[in-house]
């Protein structure tokens, strides 16, 4: 279809047809075009005819605003939010009275480039502007993205691993029973469970020797046995609200900023800081393996799925395998010179 085909005041733009004019709100139209059910639509937008006109300030300001409310915002995970709020802030704070729609490919590589020195943060921003002028182009107000396609900072990748046996020693005689430092951790390693089900876990949740779980990323529902370690932790730890692992009043429960401060500052004292927090789900899926379990034996423990399994445990399952097989090459040896 033309401009010069579309009714008056409605706009072909990359992912459909918008109904806009100058002091009125931009609006996608859900059918299309030509159908009955499309002018229906075009005749009730123009029909309203007292309703207040809003007129829309096109600034990085109001993007953000408008991308908080709506459902691809809302439906992020909690922890997910909180990161990607840093970043809108912070697209506020230096282009918040500028015009998105005049946003080119090459102002995001200078936005990109000018955090360099931090990769994470310059390739994490990089991330959550993309799927802001993606809402950008939902609104109508252009019709591509410029952050598509841009490529983030090539960095060193570092491969998480489980903690070594002494470093998971040393930690629990840092952190005597009773602390949250080590209940967090006996929960971490004793369930496999990422630390964000960890801070959800309510006492509750513990029945007949188990914890039941429903992990907030893949909606799956475990029970999980209590091992005697994370038994241990839990006959000691104080019961002032209805969450195992509480924040420093024991009102709610205990935040994840608060949780990793705490636990880096253990890290710090033991010398173990090339090992965090979802490195103890790494020690659950190992230490299974190395007991003999199948893959599917792990999974019903961590929840993962066969690929996750094998990425977790890939350098154990390597060394077993590796010790198995020089032992079959040194027993062929043997037999050879008897």
């Amino acid at each position: 279809m033309t401009k010069r085909e579309l009714p008056k005041h409605v706009y072909k733009q990359r992912n459909g047809l918008y109904f806009q004019r100058r002091g009125w709100p931009s609006r996608k139209f859900d059918c299309d075009f030509g159908t009955p059910e499309f002018w229906k639509e075009y005749a009730d937008i123009l029909a309203v005819k007292d309703q207040p006109r809003v007129i829309t300030s096109r600034s990085f300001t109001a993007l953000v605003k408008s991308y908080r409310a709506s459902p691809r915002y809302r439906n992020l995970k909690p922890r997910t939010g909180l990161d990607y709020d840093k970043h809108l802030d912070f697209f506020v704070s230096i282009m918040g009275d500028r015009n998105p729609a005049k946003m080119q490919r090459k102002d995001v590589i200078r936005l990109r480039d000018a955090n360099a020195e931090k990769a994470y943060f310059a390739n994490y921003s990089l991330r959550v502007l993309r799927v802001l002028m993606e809402h950008c182009v939902d609104l109508g107000w252009r019709d591509n993205n410029p952050a598509r396609g841009v490529s983030e900072i090539k960095t060193a990748k570092n491969e998480r691993e489980p903690w070594p046996r002494e470093l998971l020693d040393l930690y629990r005689a840092t952190c005597r029973l009773g602390t949250r430092e080590r209940l967090v951790m006996e929960l971490c390693v004793c369930t496999g469970q990422r630390i964000g089900d960890v801070l959800e876990m309510r006492w509750s949740d513990i029945k007949d020797g188990a914890v039941f779980v429903r992990q907030s990323k893949t909606k799956k529902e475990l029970w999980v046995p209590i091992l005697d370690e994370l038994q241990a932790a839990l006959d000691a730890a104080s019961r002032h609200s209805v969450y195992i692992l509480t924040n420093e009043r024991g009102t709610n429960r205990w935040s994840y900023r608060g949780a990793s401060a705490a636990v880096r500052k253990v890290r710090e004292q033991i010398g173990a800081t090339a090992y965090d927090i979802h490195s103890w789900r790494y020690n659950a899926a190992c230490e299974l393996l190395e007991a003999g379990c199948a893959d599917d034996l792990i999974a019903s423990v961590t929840g993962q799925s066969p690929a996750m399994v094998q990425h977790y445990t890939r350098k154990v399952r390597q060394k077993i395998r590796a010790i198995e097989a020089q032992s079959r090459r040194g027993d062929k040896a043997r037999n050879a010179d008897l």
